[in-house]
């Protein structure tokens, strides 16, 4: 009935055209939300548009500058057969970015998933319950800040060997403190409103009143923290594989052709700039991404 009326009076679409008109007036929200969506549109459709097989090698093809060289430095090496060039093993440089993208997308969001539902439990359940139980999350969290990610994940990786998955367990049970100590704030405040009060007094259960009361006041806030940590997740993905302790060869993964590539930086600048653009430019969208939820959900 209040669907109807909100139809039938143009409340629905008024606030639609409201939401648009914010969404568009916010630049970096807008610039981060279009790149975004164009690389996870490219990641999606990297076995379709892939002009090459990532994997492929051909000695004969190796350190073929990309297609402008052609034109800028009357380089006959350069082909657009290889857009982008290829690597030391002849590898289609193209396909092994576009590949990449997939890579570094699903290791960020994977983390994140992981990060987030560690960090919003602890948060939730430090800042409603408060006590004693607040005591002890706040010193699993300070425990926590204590110790360095990279050196933590170093270590592990070392222990139990390289690989994707153990690479994202890693990270995901490392990146989960801002989550809890965002949302443990957030939830302190919530916790005091009256229909929170209003929601007790009347006898509703704990679960309830974190899932009805609590959880959809506090969710712009997780949104907001996920994207940073997606930023810095895709950043130590690349971080680790380039020091051979992420992403194994021969997975095309960023920063894997940023470790292949740094023996040429003097000699093919191109080989190593390639991949460093193109992680600048997905934690670029991702940060705006972030920056531009940050100042909606800031409006009041």
């Amino acid at each position: 009935m209040q669907n109807e009326l909100a139809i039938k009076t143009g409340i629905a679409p008024r606030s639609r055209k409201i939401a648009v008109r914010k969404f568009m007036a916010n630049r970096s929200l807008l610039i981060g939300s279009v790149l975004l969506a164009v690389i996870i549109v490219i990641a999606v459709l990297a076995p379709l548009i892939s002009p090459h097989d990532p994997y492929a090698t051909n000695i004969t093809s190796r350190r073929l500058p990309p297609v402008w060289f052609k034109y800028f430095y009357d380089d006959p090496k350069a082909t657009w057969n290889h857009l982008l060039g290829t690597d030391k093993l002849g590898r289609d440089y193209l396909s092994r970015i576009l590949y990449g993208a997939r890579i570094s997308l699903a290791t960020g969001f994977a983390v994140v998933a992981i990060s987030a539902v560690i960090g919003s439990l602890l948060g939730i359940a430090a800042g409603y319950f408060g006590g004693i139980v607040d005591a002890v999350i706040m010193y699993v969290i300070t425990t926590r800040l204590a110790l360095p990610v990279v050196l933590v994940a170093l270590a592990v990786v070392a222990l139990h060997g390289s690989s994707t998955t153990i690479l994202i367990l890693v990270l995901g049970s490392l990146l989960w403190d801002r989550f809890a100590v965002v949302l443990r704030a957030s939830t302190i405040q919530i916790r005091s409103m009256e229909y929170v009060t209003a929601a007790q007094a009347i006898g509703c259960s704990t679960m309830r009143i974190l899932a009805r009361d609590i959880f959809p006041n506090i969710f712009n806030v997780l949104v907001v923290i996920g994207t940073i940590e997606l930023a810095n997740a895709i950043l130590y993905e690349a971080a680790l594989s380039f020091l051979g302790m992420g992403v194994q060869p021969p997975l095309p993964s960023w920063g894997l052709m940023l470790a292949d590539a740094k023996e040429d930086i003097f000699f093919s600048p191109w080989i190593i700039a390639i991949p460093g653009s193109a992680i600048f430019i997905l934690i670029l969208a991702v940060n705006m991404l972030g920056d531009g939820l940050r100042d909606l959900s800031t409006v009041r």
